[in-house]
């Protein structure tokens, strides 16, 4: 069995992921309010910057997970 069968779905499953970590990742920029950027930084980050940054977190993963299985699937077809 080829082994693109396998590897071309996780790329895209894998791609949608980035998609939607990207798209809720701006829907929570966009709910800061300006309270939340005028805020005392002494306060520490508000729900929707740390929102923002687990969705930037999760984009970077999803990445870098593609990134390995584009790896794989150029190593396994030489």
């Amino acid at each position: 069995m080829n082994s693109s069968y396998i590897f071309v779905p996780v790329i895209v499953i894998l791609m949608i992921m980035v998609v939607v970590s990207l798209v809720r990742g701006v829907v929570a920029f966009l709910k800061s309010t300006r309270l939340d950027l005028e805020r005392d930084p002494s306060a520490g980050p508000s729900e929707m910057q740390l929102r923002q940054n687990q969705m930037m977190f999760a984009r970077i993963k999803y990445q870098a997970l593609a990134v390995i299985v584009v790896v794989i699937l150029l190593a396994i077809s030489r």
